[in-house]
């Protein structure tokens, strides 16, 4: 038999013995597990076996005679992939993620459940191993730009994450052309096949056009744009009037001050306040949410949809409801002038908003007026208008709720969202940053209110082992690895995070985060201090909620657009009605299933964001910002542009008065002869080079006294250096 190159042949040794647990195995006896029957092929096994034990993989117990160093383990997870090719496997049972080396993947893409065999040995100071199966792919459909070929075709994917062109038999293309963007579904990818076969399921049209990009986008993170007809079907089969006899089961708040507080472009409102006095110093004040959970029967085919879409999308353009548009923007949407099915969270409060009462149930209610921000606002600050005394008493108490809040130890994140304003052509003529005014954190301290209401009600249902199932939204505290390194970076614009305790963390983040307000590193200290935090999620394990500093937490206040909601809606009602507890199992994983949706959406809408923010700066070409360095690494810097809150990339060989090299240990760019350093935070002054809004990607060059760049002829000559080569497929050896 032929000789096998020695990393495979380690590589499949190191498979027996895994699979052998502590069984003793000579060179014979692991040449025919590999059914290497030649004399070579034995003595290549004889000689890698020694490798393998002078390399401390295996061990040599007698001479001859070998045993793994450990009994063999296999895990499973999700598979995080990185750009460059390696990846890591997020555990099921939540340890430490596994290394995975790109040779060891076997066919693995992002986002894929696989089957883990655990190294005995660490890579990069880490537990490491070996994809062995994969148990479900995560997508099939890519969206890519397709390159023909005389008799086949390649999709070139968009995702950054998968590293493998879909080769596409000529019999497949359809009636893709040569640059279209389409997309491809994997039909097969056998073993020795380094290229997955597939096929053109739909064309979407030319790169960089508005639609086609949006629509890409949809597709690339599992969004589907359309409701199955049996869903919509479902949907319109529910009565739209609300009858007499459902009224008579509910407390009625129609004859109660009731309104909704909304962004201008709104087209679903799913949540009302209502105000009434009681006495002096003394109010009622209901949180009114849509009944969801009135309407859609669970397990029927729109909960399905519902828990499979998990959330509402919100894209530069469009909305991707979680609930077909009749429920969404209709029965379920809280209009004025209009009754309305709700499930609410009523409070008595004093004037010092001291929640001396609360009340859960389903109710009516009849929105007597629909406030954009703005109009709030204006309420706000003038003290005029229709219903200006009930906004400010209401401001008043959401203040200091919010300051209570600050006390125990809440994180104030103030984050900096992009807008567009869009012409009729969808193309980006303005560009701005959101601001958040009292008006809408009078709305979130109510809501914030409700929902921790509404988990206090949970967790007490039941004691020790007969505690009732409960969804919660969790938020822990951040990793001491994290705030260390974050310390580091904060340290660069002179700031420091206290660690003596959480508290002391949260005070200092938020003196911090105060510090740097309308600075040029606002936006680049609040996305760190986001990314420092612990990703907050959904799960059945009641746990503090750190960044609110609440001991208790869910999510009730948005069922139209959030499926947890809906959970906990059912859930509430259960165990207001004293029923039995619910599944745990069946919850926990409909809160998985949301929590990774969550991360999809997120992920989705920042790609349209970013889409954006590249043609924006398209016009821009051959001007000079302001920014600061967000990011080094060994290929570049990152910059932010001040102005547009956007990201482009410095190239290394765009910095033309020196060679420059990547000091992983400083965490800088420096110059070989200048000695010249780029630091995270260093302010820079940048000249646009080009914007692909195919890659979705800003170009930029340095600009300053000591170089100068001829950016239209380094980017000509960067182009051609770009230029793709013809992909080919490739075949395993």
């Amino acid at each position: 038999m032929a000789k096998k190159s020695n990393d495979k042949l380690k590589k499949q040794i190191q498979r027996v013995f895994a699979e052998a647990g502590r069984k003793i195995l000579n060179h014979k006896q692991v040449a025919k597990r590999l059914e290497l029957d030649s004399s070579e092929g034995k003595n290549e096994v004889l000689r890698t076996l020694k490798i393998l034990a002078q390399e401390k993989l295996i061990e040599e117990i007698d001479p001859g005679r070998y045993v793994t160093l450990f009994v063999h383990q296999f895990v499973k997870g999700r598979v995080d992939m990185t750009q460059n090719g390696t990846a890591y496997v997020k555990r099921d049972d939540g340890e430490e993620d596994i290394f995975i080396a790109s040779e060891f993947k076997n066919n693995a893409l992002n986002g894929d459940l696989v089957k883990v065999s655990l190294f005995a040995h660490q890579m990069n100071g880490r537990q490491s191993g070996e994809i062995t199966e994969v148990l479900e792919r995560a997508k099939s459909q890519f969206v890519g730009v397709v390159q023909v070929h005389y008799n086949y075709a390649f999709l070139i994917p968009d995702d950054k994450k998968m590293h493998t062109n879909i080769f596409i038999p000529k019999e497949k293309i359809g009636g893709a052309k040569q640059g279209d963007k389409a997309i491809a579904r994997i039909t097969e990818w056998s073993a020795v096949e380094e290229n997955p076969f597939g096929e053109i399921v739909e064309v979407l049209g030319k790169p960089g056009n508005h639609e086609t990009e949006m629509n890409a986008i949809v597709v690339e993170y599992g969004f589907a744009t359309r409701f199955p007809e049996e869903v919509e079907k479902e949907a319109n089969r529910i009565p739209d009037k609300i009858t007499n006899e459902e009224i008579k089961k509910r407390r009625d708040f129609r004859k109660t001050l009731t309104f909704t507080i909304d962004p201008e472009d709104a087209k679903d409102f799913d949540d009302a306040i209502s105000f009434k006095v009681l006495s002096q110093g003394l109010y009622e004040i209901g949180v009114h949410i849509a009944d969801v959970s009135h309407y859609i029967t669970e397990g029927g085919k729109l909960d399905e949809e519902a828990l499979r879409r998990a959330t509402s999308v919100y894209l530069v353009d469009r909305t991707i409801p979680m609930l077909p548009e009749k429920l969404s923007n209709g029965l379920c949407s809280l209009r004025p002038n209009e009754d309305k099915l709700t499930f609410s969270v009523v409070v008595q409060m004093n004037d010092k908003a001291e929640v001396l009462d609360t009340w859960f149930g389903k109710t009516v209610i009849h929105s007597q007026r629909r406030f954009t921000y703005e109009d709030a606002q204006e309420r706000l600050e003038t003290k005029e208008g229709d219903l200006a005394t009930e906004l400010n008493i209401l401001n008043e108490l959401a203040k200091t709720l919010k300051e209570k809040r600050f006390k125990k130890g809440a994180i104030s994140f103030e984050t900096q969202e992009v807008k567009f304003r869009l012409d009729e052509n969808f193309k980006p003529v303005d560009l701005y940053i959101k601001v958040r005014k009292d008006a809408h954190k009078l709305i979130e301290e109510f809501m914030l209110l409700a929902n921790r209401k509404v988990a206090e009600f949970g967790f007490n249902q039941g004691k020790g082992d007969n505690k009732k199932t409960y969804v919660y939204r969790i938020h822990e505290e951040p990793n001491e690895d994290k705030i260390r390194m974050f310390n580091i970076f904060a340290s660069r614009f002179g700031h420091k995070i206290l660690t003596q305790s959480q508290k002391a963390i949260a005070n200092s983040f938020n003196q911090l985060l105060e510090d740097v307000e309308g600075k040029p590193e606002q936006n680049l200290i609040m996305s760190q201090a986001i990314r420092t935090m612990s990703k907050a999620y959904y799960g059945t394990k009641k746990s503090m909620h750190y960044g609110l500093a609440f001991e208790h937490y869910t999510h009730f206040t948005s069922p139209i657009r959030r499926y947890p909601d809906l959970m906990v809606h059912r859930l509430l009602q259960l165990y207001l009605n004293k029923g039995a507890s619910a599944n745990e199992a069946h919850y926990e994983d409909m809160c998985k299933q949301s929590s990774a949706m969550e991360v999809k959406a997120a992920d989705a809408e920042r790609a349209s964001v970013r889409f954006k923010q590249v043609e924006y700066i398209s016009e821009f070409i051959g001007d000079e910002f302001d920014g600061i360095i967000a990011g080094i690494t060994e290929w570049g810097i990152y910059v932010e542009i001040s102005q547009y809150k956007c990201e482009g990339l410095l190239r290394l060989n765009n910095l033309g008065d020196d060679y420059y090299e990547y000091d992983s240990n400083n965490q800088w760019i420096i110059g070989k002869r200048t000695k010249r350093k780029f630091q995270l935070g260093d302010p820079i002054k940048v000249i646009v080079m080009a914007a692909d809004i195919f890659k979705r990607q800003i170009d930029l060059g340095v600009v300053d006294n000591k170089m100068k760049v001829d950016f239209k002829k380094d980017w000509d000559r960067e182009k051609k250096r770009r230029e793709k080569k013809p992909a080919k497929r490739r075949r395993r050896s």
